[in-house]
């Protein structure tokens, strides 16, 4: 399956389960009046909108590369995984700030049979939503399919937390602004771990250890030649990726001989690796920069 017909399918499918879930949780936090619940329904409904997120920035992502973007338009899933992980931020925020507030006010909650089969059905909707993002986001690749998958992964959680609340809280008058704080504290996290690999992608990441070593392999196996290579630096356009490395020759090689090898390991990596890659030539004399 490609990207985009992934993207599109999480994306909708989140929607729909999502939408019918925000109704039902927020129908039972306004029956129950917890704060915790109605706000565990009002992050289910952000799960929409991160979905819908993700479904145009798979519609931005897929076009062709032009003049003015080269390199195609892939990083718009990065982009896409900011905004998730801002919303998420925004509701984090939201929730910590009321569960406060509720906490100071000596606020109780009455919960009944209504909230606990509601959150139960929250649960398990949610993390089989996660599970699907999650193997999608392995098939493809998709950061913004993962960081969605995440925002699943963290709802079925701070449902879980509810859920829990709803069994004690007859034993405990706080347990509904305590596990509210305690969500929120999870979606911060959440929002730092988004944040983090869609930045890490934008500005570039040092190649995979095990991956330098397999191309350091290809290019030994293709010439008995002492070949060098070393500088690997790859750029990471979602699409596709690119990799710039240097190699040693032998000084007394001509350019010709240089440029059909350098040539020679480009199309070795692109066919084996599915990574398009520039290689520099240096003399084998040369100190390593």
């Amino acid at each position: 399956m490609d990207k985009s017909r992934a993207g599109y399918l999480e994306g909708i499918i989140s929607v729909v389960v999502n939408s019918v879930l925000f109704i039902l949780k927020f129908w039972a936090g306004i029956v129950t009046g917890s704060i915790a619940l109605t706000a565990d329904a009002w992050h289910t409904l952000s799960d929409s909108l991160s979905s819908i997120i993700v479904i145009i920035a798979v519609k931005l992502s897929s076009k062709k590369p032009d003049d003015d973007h080269p390199f195609g338009h892939g990083r718009w899933e990065q982009i896409a995984a900011l905004f998730i992980a801002f919303l998420l931020g925004i509701i984090a925020f939201d929730f910590l700030k009321d569960s406060i507030i509720q906490f100071k006010n000596n606020e109780s909650t009455e919960f009944g049979t209504i909230a606990i089969v509601v959150t139960i059905i929250s649960v398990v909707a949610k993390e089989a939503l996660a599970q699907y993002a999650f193997f999608l986001g392995r098939k493809t690749d998709n950061v913004s399919i993962k960081a969605d998958g995440w925002h699943h992964r963290t709802d079925a959680l701070s449902s879980i937390l509810v859920l829990i609340g709803i069994l004690v809280a007859n034993q405990f008058w706080w347990i509904d602004s305590v596990l509210g704080a305690i969500i929120s504290l999870m979606l911060f996290y959440a929002t730092y771990q988004i944040a983090k690999e869609a930045i890490n992608k934008l500005l570039g990441e040092k190649p995979d250890s095990e991956l330098i070593e397999k191309i350091k392999h290809s290019i030994k196996q293709y010439s008995s030649e002492d070949i060098q290579p070393h500088h690997f630096h790859i750029h990471n356009y979602v699409r596709h990726q690119e990799l710039t490395l240097h190699i040693k020759l032998k000084n007394n090689l001509s350019i010709e001989e240089g440029h059909k090898i350098a040539s020679d390991i480009e199309r070795i990596i692109h066919q084996q690796f599915g990574i398009i890659s520039t290689v520099h030539v240096e003399p084998s004399d040369m100190k390593k920069r």
